[in-house]
């Protein structure tokens, strides 16, 4: 049983992390915008309505599916400023990236918005960032979710005053359903919206100008200057160079299905790795949730992630090797480690050819920093992980996956614009011989990681969550709950959930919990006393908890041609259809 039906239509769909963004995006969608239009819509309102979340000017990785085309990705994602010192972060903070402005990338999201829509929308700029304005300008109502972040970091937050005026308005953290406004980031974005419509030329003209308001004109003036001002590396020319890259998806032959996530550059290849490891292992005769079907799966994760962390980073510097990765030799090698009744302690070590080498070890364990077989933290950190996740598709079939992200907490505010621009360097290693390690103009190894499956009669699936590290775990679930167990799509959603920290994890400085097994309290007692009798140190969450993750996901299902739609009530994230 689910809390919430699987919603139905036949026209068209959308599910995102706040209700006010799915109507956005609906919105869109009904004044005859496709999904690229609505997705667009949707996700620069995330960055309004889960301010703790996603910022305007954080990272946004899209994946587009055209009615007949190929599956794209648009990366979404800045790059190291072009002067910062690679060895920065160990030359002078001992190995450590402190919280401010060191950390900021070149801010992607705007870019990759206006990308998808020159290149698949219909729509101009002005009219799919309406509705992000008006949630600015008119405010919307506090949410539990995004109060409790606040109140967490409410003593970072008065250290900076221009982030204090805005998510501590009199000086205090606001109540529930106290309504939240923020002028300056409405007053930025319509600036590119003005700009829009005073350029000559047509749709495309005016989406540049657009573009240019914030990554050449008085924004990036105003942006720029400031990281000037306090020591930041940004510069005019990192950000008027600055272009969202396509990229080649990854794509999994599973079963009768397609699936495909983002490259290297982010997480998202764990997701096709890990299924690719359990057709290996074979996941017949395996009940839901039961401890041997979580022990195999946390298993052959760990092995995923150990694969992320020797070899994954940017492909414009690293080679990755993903036809190696994805050999049937390699994958056999990782199945064949796996012991079905006995839990490894850790994520198992390298298999295969490591981009980097392996020198960098040896300073992180210098640093206590989390690496396979390496001490575990003492304690989870108090950040929450930001991100959110919105998905669409349309009349036409059309598809549309995207995770924004960037939180409100990690660098200060550039006065007057509303404006927290990317810290996702925080997703780098500080140790540049690292395959993620920072350099100038090579990007961070992202978590955030939307994906897409189709089947061979021609249906589609839009799918992906927020929450870190745990974001590749939690749509693996879904996945599963839905394609293999064949549970209703909200069910699926909704099933309780594990998950493993038997690897660094991605955020500056990492953690390491070897051996750790997190289950949903939803999942019986004794499930949990049978995997600890298996080797694994179970540690239980509270039930709906968004460290669970929060998927969301829709399904156009051709053998019905019915639009199927989920949202996760772990947030306030809803589905509408019509």
């Amino acid at each position: 049983m689910a809390s919430r039906p699987t919603l139905y239509g036949t026209r068209h769909a959308v599910s995102a992390g706040h209700y006010l963004a799915s109507a956005a995006g609906f919105a869109i969608l009904e004044a005859g915008g496709n999904a690229v239009d609505a997705g667009c819509a949707a996700g620069i309102a995330l960055g309004v309505l889960n301010p703790h979340d996603v910022k305007f000017a954080g990272v946004a990785p899209i994946m587009i599916r055209m009615q007949g085309q190929e599956v794209k990705t648009i990366d979404g994602l800045g790059i190291w400023p072009r002067r910062i010192p690679a060895d920065l972060f160990m030359r002078e903070h001992g190995g450590y990236m402190p919280l401010g402005i060191l950390r900021t990338v070149v801010p992607a999201a705007p870019d990759a918005w206006i990308t998808a829509l020159r290149d698949h929308g219909t729509m101009t700029f002005g009219e799919v960032a309406a509705a992000a304005i008006r949630y600015a300008r008119e405010g919307f109502g506090v949410y539990d979710h995004m109060r409790s972040f606040i109140a967490d970091e409410e003593v970072d937050m008065r250290k900076m005053p221009a982030n204090a005026a805005i998510y501590l308005p009199g000086g205090r953290v606001p109540d529930l359903d106290e309504k939240f406004i923020q002028t300056d980031l409405a007053n930025t974005i319509q600036y590119m919206a003005d700009q829009e419509a005073v350029a000559k030329g047509d749709r495309i003209a005016g989406l540049e100008a657009a573009r240019h308001a914030f990554y050449v004109g008085d924004i990036a003036r105003q942006v720029v200057a400031f990281h000037e001002a306090n020591g930041g590396y940004l510069r005019r020319d990192d950000m008027a160079d600055f272009r969202s890259r396509y990229e080649p998806p990854v794509k999994l032959r599973w079963r009768d299905m397609e699936v495909y996530s983002c490259g290297p550059w982010c997480q998202g290849p764990v997701v096709v790795h890990a299924l690719k490891m359990l057709e290996k292992a074979g996941l017949d005769g395996l009940s839901h949730n039961s401890p041997d079907y979580i022990h195999l799966v946390i298993e052959v994760l760990k092995a995923a992630f150990a694969d992320r962390e020797y070899r994954y980073g940017d492909p414009a510097f690293v080679d990755v090797n993903l036809e190696e990765l994805f050999s049937d030799a390699h994958i056999a090698e990782r199945v064949a480690a796996i012991d079905r009744k006995w839990a490894m302690a850790d994520m198992p070590g390298p298999v295969g050819p490591t981009p980097c080498g392996l020198d960098w070890l040896d300073s992180a364990r210098e640093r206590n920093e989390a690496i396979a077989g390496g001490p575990s933290s003492a304690a989870p950190q108090k950040r929450v992980h930001d991100t959110s996740y919105l998905c669409v598709i349309d009349r036409w079939g059309n598809a549309f996956s995207a995770t924004p992200s960037d939180g409100n907490w990690a660098a200060p505010i550039v006065p007057g614009t509303g404006l927290m621009i990317s810290t996702r360097g925080v997703q780098s290693k500080t140790d540049p011989r690292h395959p993620s390690g920072v350099a100038p103009g090579k990007r961070p190894r992202l978590t955030p990681n939307p994906a897409l499956a189709t089947r061979d009669d021609g249906s589609v699936l839009v799918f992906g969550t927020p929450e870190g590290d745990m974001q590749t775990q939690a749509m693996l679930q879904v996945f599963l709950n839905a394609f293999h167990f064949g549970m209703d799509l909200q069910v699926a959603i909704e099933a309780p959930r594990f998950a493993t920290y038997s690897m660094p994890t991605t955020f500056q400085p990492p953690e390491h919990f070897p051996g750790q097994v997190n289950l949903e309290n939803r999942i019986l007692a004794e499930t949990g006393d049978a995997l600890e009798r298996l080797g694994h140190q179970v540690v239980w969450w509270p039930d709906w908890i968004r460290k669970a993750g929060a998927v969301e996901a829709i399904f156009l299902d051709k053998s019905t041609d019915f639009l199927r739609a989920g949202a996760d009530p772990r947030q306030p994230a809803y589905a509408i259809v019509n």
